[in-house]
């Protein structure tokens, strides 16, 4: 399902806190970072905390530049983002700032503090999940239900770690603040568990005042049927190599990248790449790895068409060259239509022989758009 890009906001300590155990709570950002804040606030649709930090810090989570909101107001948008707040218990005080500051407010809960959150008189639109809080379930609530494409969440720990280790979070702002806590009581931006492993892409690096900025993404590779943040990354940008393909009126503009399971980049390649007219893109791609690589086994091929099963142009066919390589893993926007080959399914052939094909529909429009001269029949 389709969900919004996902912005995790924080600022820490240099040895990994939040805030320390006293009574008020640790300014880490300067001056110019919390005007930072705002900024990015003023882009986001919605911005989310945990119910931890509506206990501990009481926050109103608004934008509060005046000539920020009244730039919402003129590009049509509501002048605060939709605030969203998420807990197991629907234990939380009514007479929170949160409730009563801003624009529309949204709860989401299990079944159980639904109730409770009723009983309470929670001024916020309240969402049962079911018996357990489920993030997917609540993203794709947001996207669908709500019409948030940005998500800016602002904490807790808790929080960060669980859409972190779910594969969930698209960005990591992460502000370093140069004080040191050193109470492990204290809380951590990170707890413990299983994260997916690679290395985090830097995006920017900012000095602000007496604070870092540091913007990361995430590049390792979902498993199996399941979609990661770091697999929307990589299937746009497939989508975008579709752009660099000569145009035909004969075949489809298609790009293709193979990523490794730690989240490095094996390859790229598009249709009719570097003169060939004949060139498909994964063929294109994956003629730049050694067939010996013995990352292909774990690796991820990105595709902005699904790979194609029958050719005329050259013996094999894309999901052959895929299983020949012994690539498992394949992510793509769009099924292939019936312009060239009829009833074509290069998903449903790789299916057959166990490779995880996951396809995201939402980014079908991305992959058509290189395509748009040539005729296809509706779907």
């Amino acid at each position: 399902m389709p969900y919004p890009h996902v912005l995790l906001s924080a600022a820490v300590s240099l040895d990994g806190y939040l805030d320390d155990t006293g009574p008020e709570r640790l300014l880490l950002s300067s001056p110019a970072d919390f005007d930072r804040v705002d900024e990015v606030r003023s882009t986001a649709d919605a911005v989310l905390v945990g119910a931890g930090t509506i206990r501990a810090d009481n926050p109103r989570l608004l934008v509060y530049s005046e000539e920020r909101r009244a730039a919402r107001l003129a590009a049509g948008r509501p002048e605060y983002p939709l605030k969203v707040t998420v807990t197991a218990t629907g234990d939380l005080d009514p007479d929170a700032r949160f409730w009563h500051t801003g624009g529309e407010k949204v709860l989401y809960t299990t079944d159980a503090g639904a109730e409770r959150a009723v009983a309470l008189g929670i001024a916020a639109d309240i969402v049962p999940l079911g018996p357990d809080l489920h993030w997917p379930a609540l993203l794709t609530h947001l996207h669908e239900v709500r019409g948030v494409d940005r998500l800016m969440v602002e904490g807790g720990g808790t929080v960060h770690t669980q859409l972190l280790q779910q594969g969930l979070a698209d960005e990591l702002q992460l502000v370093l603040a140069p004080v040191l806590v050193g109470d492990p009581k204290a809380p951590r931006l990170f707890g413990p568990g299983g994260y997916q492993g690679g290395r985090l892409r830097l995006l920017e690096s900012r000095r602000i005042e007496d604070v870092v900025l540091a913007r990361y993404e995430p590049t390792a590779p979902g498993v199996g049927g399941s979609a990661s943040a770091a697999d929307r990354h990589w299937l746009r940008l497939a989508c975008e190599l579709a752009d660099r393909c000569p145009p035909s009126r004969t075949a489809f503009s298609v790009g293709a990248v193979v990523v490794a399971a730690d989240g490095t980049e094996l390859a790229r390649g598009h249709s009719r790449e570097a003169g060939d007219p004949v060139a498909h893109a994964e063929e294109a791609a994956l003629a730049k790895i050694s067939p010996a690589d013995p990352r292909l086994s774990t690796a991820t091929v990105y595709t902005s068409l699904e790979p194609c099963t029958h050719r005329a142009s050259r013996p094999h066919p894309c999901a052959e060259l895929i299983l020949a390589a012994g690539v498992r893993r394949v992510v793509t926007a769009w099924r292939e239509p019936d312009t060239f080959v009829r009833a074509a399914d290069g998903t449903g052939m790789l299916r057959e022989q166990g490779v995880a094909v996951v396809v995201l529909a939402q980014y079908e429009a991305l992959a058509k758009a290189p395509n748009a001269h040539l005729e296809t029949p509706p779907a």
